[in-house]
Parts: structure tokens; C-alpha cells; sequence
């Protein structure tokens, strides 16, 4: 079972049709009732669900025309790693939570139990999520649960992350080719023993330069001999549609380099619907390569770190940018005004500040410390 989901995962990420039958199974092996697939962005105060699962349309609608700035784990969520699992009471205490008007006039009226979430990739104000709703019957989230979301997890961001590289509407040769010219990734399709059948702009820079890729008899070829055997591996198995292959997902490290690292990635092009896109060039494999590089959080995170704030602490301090007055704070976070107030009161506390004004500077004048 867990092998076809993964097949229905990686399927979806080249045709989207196939994402709400990727939700529903991936509902059946974890235990949830629904789900959905949504990216948020504090920044911009918007957020849109990109597939859906036995979803209600009515409180669907409703989310995102009244209830988003009322969601209590927001903008803290984004604050979380991607690929770990959180629940909301992992970030807001449950008294907290049932004591708000988005618990008590979205949550419940859904007989929504509890909720398993992970951010798939994770920017700096916004973040994409997969949400696997429990009902009452499946109840609370417990290990078992949060075990086997991990097992999929890494499947739903490689996939995340391959959807944008490959337009499955269109399979002509041309204009996949041109799809694959115009990605924010190093891009090579493979076909047997490795040979390179297509590669873009970024990857031909990058073999020209040698430093972590090269072409050896018209192979790719890792300049690093432990990345270049899991290489190998890793596109055998693609070779003969193994879908298992690269485990919980783990990417190749192509360089340690603490600053800059690079990584390749292998999606077998030779089972389920994926076999489309190989077609079009002969290639049994793709492998997409990137860099990542650490990078500062965002004031509201450092901030929330600096002075040990709770996400009921950060997300006023974030109101505080779009409201002014007790009341009006109240209002759109769905709290009353003395929750209000005695959040107010604990950031002043920890800030040193003692007005809201003060607390709108220290936002937009932060600049992380290089110590604490």
C-alpha cells in the first residue's frame, strides 16, 4: 500500500488531476478523514488551497473570506522547519485554541479533532503545507499517526518541488523542452546507464564548470565518488520503476560545503503517469539539482526567538503591523480583548517596550544579533 501511494504521489507531481486520489490514499494510510494541500504567506496576508480531498466547500469559502487571519497557529507555523510534523497544540496551547472564534465557529462545527501538518518547503514569510484532517472517529493525533506521516512526508516535498518543473498539459517536445530551459534548477533527463538525453541552461553551465558534475562517455557522472555511486544506484533503480529508491526521500550531497550545498535528486520517469514525460526524450530518470544556503530568519522569527515569545505572543506582535487598539487586534484575531491584553502585556514584558508604537519600530528597525 505504501508503495502505490508513492506512486500516486510522484504521479500527481507531473499531472495534478492525480492529486485528490494522492490526498485521499494518503488519508486511508495515516488515518484522516480529509485534506488538503495550501500554501500561506503572512507577508501578503493571503493563502490559497491548491488540491483538496472531501473538503467542505461552504468552510472552505469561509476560511479564506473571513476566518484566515483568525487561525491561531499562523504566523508561528511558518516559523517550523520543513518536513517536520507538528500539530496546532504543538504550537498553541489547546486552552488557547478552544478559546478562540476560529476553533469554536470554524473548527468544531467540522467535528475537526485535530489536524497532522508539515510544511513541505518553507520561505521566508510563507510556506507550502499538507494538511491531514482527523474527525472525531480517528480522534487525536498519537505516534502511530505521526509515524507513518513521516514515512510519507519526504515523498509530498520532493513531489512539491517537481510539480514546477515539468507542465504536463503539454507534451510536446518543444515546449518541454522549453519548460525545462526556464526552471530555477540544474535539470538533466537520463536515459539508460545514465547517458544525458537532455539537459537545460543551468546543467550545462554546471557540467562546463566540473566542480561537482561532469560527462563521461556521455554519462553523468558525480565528481564526488560516494555521490557519484548512490548516482548510480539511484538511477538503476530508476531503471526498472522502483519507486522505493532514495528511501525516505534523502537527497545526494553533491558538496559539504557549509555555506553552499548542493543536491542532486532522482524521479524515476518508467511507472504511472510519469512515463508521459520520459517519453518525450527517452529518458528513464530525471535529476534535478540545487543549491540550498542558510539564510536569516525573518524579524518576526529572530524576534520570537530573541525574546522567547509564544505563538500567541508572536501573532499579536504581527497584528500589531496591521491594527492598532485593543479592540481592534480583538477583532481580527478572534480574541477577546483581555486575551488580548494580557498577550499585550507579556511582549511588552519581554521586549522592554511599553507601547504599541514602540513595538512597530522594534519590527521594522530589527536587525538579527550576530550573538545572544
Amino acid at each position: 500500500m505504501l508503495s502505490e501511494l508513492i506512486g500516486d504521489i510522484y504521479d500527481a507531481a507531473l499531472d495534478p488531476t492525480f492529486w485528490m486520489r494522492a490526498l485521499e490514499r494518503s488519508c486511508n494510510f495515516v488515518g484522516g478523514s480529509s485534506a488538503v494541500l495550501y500554501w500561506h504567506d503572512v507577508a501578503s496576508e493571503s493563502s490559497a488551497a491548491l488540491h483538496l480531498f472531501n473538503d467542505d466547500p461552504h468552510y472552505t469559502r469561509l476560511y479564506f473570506e473571513r476566518y484566515m487571519p483568525m487561525n491561531p497557529v499562523f504566523p508561528a507555523a511558518t516559523f517550523i522547519e520543513s518536513g517536520l510534523i507538528y500539530t496546532p497544540t504543538d504550537i498553541v496551547p489547546e486552552a488557547e485554541l478552544f478559546d478562540t472564534r476560529f476553533h469554536r465557529e470554524w473548527v468544531e462545527p467540522q467535528g475537526i479533532a485535530d489536524v497532522i501538518c508539515v510544511n513541505l518547503e518553507k520561505g521566508t514569510t510563507s510556506s507550502s503545507v499538507l494538511n491531514i484532517r482527523r474527525d472525531n472517529t480517528h480522534g487525536i493525533v498519537d505516534d502511530a499517526a505521526r509515524q507513518r506521516a513521516a514515512l510519507i512526508v519526504p515523498h509530498f516535498q520532493r513531489a512539491v518541488a517537481i510539480g514546477r518543473l515539468f507542465d504536463q498539459r503539454k507534451t510536446a517536445q518543444a515546449v518541454l523542452t522549453e519548460t525545462l530551459n526556464n526552471v530555477e534548477a540544474a535539470i538533466f533527463l537520463l536515459g539508460l546507464n545514465g547517458r544525458i538525453v537532455f539537459l537545460n541552461g543551468l546543467a550545462r553551465t554546471m557540467l562546463d564548470e566540473g566542480a561537482l558534475l561532469y560527462e563521461r562517455r556521455g554519462a553523468l557522472t558525480a565528481v564526488a565518488p560516494d555521490a557519484q555511486r548512490l548516482l548510480r544506484d539511484l538511477v538503476a533503480a530508476a531503471e526498472s520503476g522502483d519507486l522505493m529508491a532514495g528511501g525516505q526521500g534523502a537527497a545526494i550531497p553533491l558538496s559539504d560545503s557549509p555555506a553552499r550545498r548542493w543536491f542532486a535528486h532522482v524521479l524515476p520517469l518508467t511507472a504511472g503517469d510519469r512515463q508521459r514525460a520520459g517519453a518525450v526524450h527517452s529518458a528513464v530518470a530525471a535529476v534535478f539539482v540545487r543549491r540550498t544556503s542558510p539564510a536569516s530568519p525573518p524579524p518576526l522569527e529572530a524576534l520570537g526567538k530573541l525574546y522567547s515569545l509564544t505563538a500567541s505572543e508572536i501573532r499579536v506582535l504581527d497584528a500589531i503591523m496591521k491594527v492598532s487598539g485593543v479592540q481592534a487586534l480583538a477583532d481580527l484575531l478572534g480574541l477577546s480583548q483581555a486575551t488580548v491584553k494580557t498577550h499585550l502585556h507579556n511582549v511588552f514584558r519581554k521586549t522592554g517596550t511599553a507601547r504599541q508604537s514602540e513595538l512597530v519600530k522594534l519590527i521594522a528597525g530589527f536587525e538579527q544579533p550576530t550573538t545572544r
